[in-house]
């Protein structure tokens, strides 16, 4: 498959919360279908909601169906670096994708909704975006950059938070929100950015001028427009299906082998 896509959707293996506005149906609805894949036991997912995955990919050791014996499957090793998120997204973005929604990338195993949300950060300090959909809430991360949200009606008691990812956040600013926050710096070790507003009727914008911040917010506030302040290179890099030299490989084997 050498087609481009900008979007991709992901189906992953962690929870999910009911009818997700907008994903996927309003995106495979639209004139551009975007990239599909389907990450492991996201496959029973996307099966369950009648989406076809263009490509599947996992180590499949948590998958009830059966996995499809075609060109559309990458089967990985279970003893591996990278998690099959992060190959799902590696895949997706060789493909052309910078826009990545993700669907059961949270809740679930503790350890996997941590990792998914760091690699929010990852896309975004290489240019791209992705969106985690939530019970209620949409997680993402900006670099350099900003979301930007239309006006709309904001329904009580929806969170928006900000937390820095990188050590340092420097010049956060979120203008039109309950509680403006102007010129900020925000250190991954001290929490300050949590359960801000959007106001009725007013446009707002979440933005930082020097690090990463991973930002939550509703799931019935509109998508953000994203600005970023800089241009950004390179790549998530190839998969990686081996295991790190800097492991002790008889404490792998013990581990894997209980």
């Amino acid at each position: 498959m050498n087609q481009t896509n900008h979007v991709c959707v992901i189906f992953a293996a962690g929870q999910y919360y009911g009818p997700t506005p907008g994903v996927p149906a309003d995106l495979l609805a639209g004139l551009s279908r975007p990239l599909v894949i389907a990450a492991d036991a996201g496959l029973d997912h996307a099966r369950a909601e009648g989406v076809s995955a263009d490509i599947v990919i996992g180590d499949f050791d948590s998958v009830q169906g059966s996995v499809p014996d075609d060109d559309r499957t990458l089967r990985l090793p279970a003893l591996k670096d990278d998690p099959d998120m992060l190959s799902a997204l590696k895949v997706g973005w060789n493909r052309g994708a910078r826009e990545l929604h993700i669907l059961g990338g949270l809740g679930g195993r503790i350890d996997h909704t941590i990792a998914n949300i760091q690699l929010m950060g990852l896309l975004a300090q290489h240019g791209g975006v992705g969106f985690l959909y939530g019970d209620g809430a949409i997680v993402t991360a900006i670099t350099d950059g900003e979301l930007a949200f239309e006006a709309h009606d904001a329904m009580p008691g929806g969170m928006v938070s900000v937390f820095a990812q990188s050590d340092m956040a420097r010049d956060v600013n979120e203008p039109g929100l309950k509680y403006q926050l102007r010129h900020a710096t925000l250190t991954n070790s001290v929490v300050q950015g949590v359960s801000n507003e959007f106001l009725p009727g007013v446009a707002s914008a979440i933005n930082v001028h020097d690090g990463t911040l991973i930002v939550t917010f509703p799931i019935t506030a509109p998508m953000p427009r994203i600005t970023r302040y800089r241009e950004f290179t390179g790549d998530l890099g190839p998969l990686d299906t081996e295991i790190s030299p800097i492991l002790d490989s008889r404490f792998t084997n013990r581990a894997f082998n209980r």
